[in-house]
């Protein structure tokens, strides 16, 4: 072979990986979220899905997977082709699934992260008439009334259930915890005094607490939500560092190429920083964040750790 055609069959083929990587994506992405449709994160998704589509310049498809609070999606995800055309939408039970269920795959191995999206404080929620105005009134009132006060969650291993778990270890009492089939009926019972308490998420909660239909005793974030500037944070309310925070965030396949995982990492947080995306996410309750894979993946660790130890401690089971 002439050196000259050996030369440009060396240049071609040095070429030949960045001109694959510059051909991504050639046809739509699957964005499966493990939770039914017109749910918390099924809103968010298609809201990033659909900036993701006009900046890729190919479809991205919401895929509903729901079920098993999000295993059936995630396993579904992780054994996928690591190509980068099946990706993940979850939320904050990705962290506490391990420790909460069998699974037949590792999410803190078999997933790889690529951004934070968003997280949303909850609020403590009361009935309306309940005899207590500070989470201090209420931490004494179930000292003095053991085995008295419930508090409901939206089901077992949910942010709310964990909220209040939480609050038991953090304050030394024995709230009894009542798991219902999602938030809405968790929501109906405590306006109707049928249980004591109840951590919401912003989205749901905010404007039944800005109504009056349900008393507001303080928020699980570490700043006071916009929304209700009176209302104090667990942390300001005699318990140090109190924070829970539900979150959303993408993950792909472990052996998607590094440069598909960089091409994705870019294109949510350009969604997320888009003034538009922000003003919806905002509308929904939830803060704007967009980070790097490194930052995420150090975020959903800690997160991992901290909720694996409350269900050692608390001997939380799913349902």
């Amino acid at each position: 072979m002439h050196p000259t055609c050996r030369k440009l069959l060396v240049a071609v083929a040095a070429c030949a990986p960045l001109l694959a990587a510059a051909a991504y994506p050639d046809r739509p992405i699957r964005m499966i979220v493990p939770y039914s449709a017109c749910g918390g994160a099924d809103n968010t998704a298609r809201v990033i899905a659909q900036r993701m589509s006009a900046s890729m310049g190919q479809q991205v498809v919401i895929d509903n997977r729901p079920g098993a609070a999000g295993v059936i999606g995630e396993e579904a995800v992780a054994k996928a082709t690591p190509d980068g055309y099946t990706v993940l939408y979850d939320a904050s039970a990705f962290a506490v699934n391990p420790s909460l269920r069998k699974m037949s795959f590792d999410p803190l191995k078999d997933l790889v992260p690529i951004s934070l999206v968003a997280t949303a404080a909850n609020i403590l929620v009361v009935p309306p008439n309940a005899p207590y105005k500070t989470v201090k009134d209420f931490i004494a009132y179930a000292k003095a009334n053991p085995g008295k006060l419930t508090f409901a969650s939206a089901g077992s291993g949910s942010g709310s259930h964990l909220a209040g778990e939480l609050l038991n270890a953090k304050a030394g009492i024995d709230l009894l915890h009542v798991p219902y089939k999602g938030g809405a009926p968790a929501l109906t019972d405590v306006m109707g005094n049928q249980v004591s308490a109840y951590f919401g998420n912003v989205a749901s909660t905010l404007n039944y607490a800005k109504s009056g239909k349900l008393k507001a005793l303080a928020v699980t974030s570490l700043k006071r939500n916009p929304g209700l500037p009176d209302t104090p944070t667990l942390a300001e309310s005699g318990l140090p560092e109190f924070q829970v925070l539900e979150w959303n965030g993408v993950w792909v396949p472990k052996g998607t190429p590094p440069d598909v995982v960089a091409r994705l990492a870019k294109e949510v947080q350009d969604a997320v920083a888009d003034p538009q995306v922000q003003d919806k996410l905002r509308q929904m309750g939830l803060e704007p964040v967009g980070n790097t894979p490194q930052q995420f993946g150090k975020f959903v660790q800690g997160e991992a750790a901290r909720w694996g130890a409350l269900v050692k401690q608390r001997n939380i089971r799913a349902e």
